[in-house]
């Protein structure tokens, strides 16, 4: 078996999971443990264990290159893979070529939140993107919204929009069958829309920019856009709030769209930077905008 990234490993502290079928859909589901200064919350996994959990819950071990991080293995976000033209729309107009581009355009960026949402970090991340007057795209983790719809709802209530992550975050779907990656995307939106009430979900991001043209077209032909990103913070590391706010405002020239997380482990670094953050992206004369469609 492939050995586990960095990234992996920490979202994988696992202790133990238990086999969960929703609608057909089977998910594993797994528990951790998490802290923040009020006190310890949960934590996401992608390892084998035995017990239901109330944060991440991921089906399947996720074996991938030596990249160590949210990137692919050659440090990109996939999008070699949709090199060339731009793909014709699928069945909704929706093109399967991956965006790296903000709806509004012009000086704008788009904050993308991923592997939640996290009962303990969503809710101060959504306090500050409120504070701030922010709306920010949501990647989620399938079984994670399923566990989490108050927050879910919460979420498009605050005038979010929600994201596609898949079921089990396999940072090596790309290698997997068709059949595997089809359940992955399809069966993670399904958990999501049911979890939101009903809400679309309008964009999908392949774990560790794990695309292919199977997933791409996939995803557009039910409505969600391949969701690349410009800007990795790589705050899942835990480096300090500083470098990541440094990381954003160093890499902000390689375009608009910016990955944070709030769930797969403490989350607190996080919060802090997007407080310095958000508020240094509108001195700088930039507006917020979600993806291009």
């Amino acid at each position: 078996m492939a050995r586990l990234t960095a990234h992996t490993r920490r979202i994988v502290m696992a202790a133990a999971a238990a086999l969960v079928t929703t609608g057909g859909v089977a998910a594993a589901v797994f528990l951790g443990s998490d802290t923040s200064a009020s006190g310890p919350g949960p934590v996401l996994a992608h390892a084998s264990a035995t017990h239901a959990s109330d944060d991440k819950p991921v089906a399947r071990p996720a074996p991938s290159g030596p990249g160590g991080s949210d990137s692919a293995p050659d440090g990109s976000d996939g999008s070699g893979d949709a090199t060339g033209p731009a793909a014709p729309p699928g069945a909704d107009g929706i093109s399967e070529t991956i965006d790296h581009a903000t709806e509004s355009g012009g000086k704008s960026v788009s904050i993308t939140i991923d592997d939640g949402p996290s009962p303990v970090w969503t809710p101060k991340i959504l306090a500050v993107l409120k504070q701030y007057d922010v709306k920010a795209t949501f990647c989620m983790i399938g079984p994670q919204a399923k566990a989490n719809p108050a927050l879910v709802k919460q979420i498009v209530a605050d005038g979010h929009r929600l994201c596609d992550h898949t079921v089990s975050h396999d940072e090596a779907m790309n290698k997997k069958p068709l059949a595997y990656q089809s359940s992955e995307v399809l069966d993670a939106q399904k958990m999501i829309e049911e979890a939101a009430g009903g809400a679309k979900v309008r964009y999908f991001r392949a774990p560790g920019g794990a695309f292919t043209p199977d997933n791409r077209r996939i995803a557009a032909s039910h409505g969600m856009r391949p969701l690349g990103w410009n800007v990795d913070t790589k705050d899942w590391k835990q480096p300090g709030t500083a470098t990541i706010v440094n990381t954003v405002k160093q890499q902000l020239k390689n375009g608009p769209i910016v990955l944070f997380h709030d769930g797969g482990g403490a989350r607190a670094q996080t919060v802090d930077a997007l407080k310095d953050v958000l508020p240094w992206l509108a001195q700088q004369g930039y507006t917020f905008s979600f993806p291009a469609v």
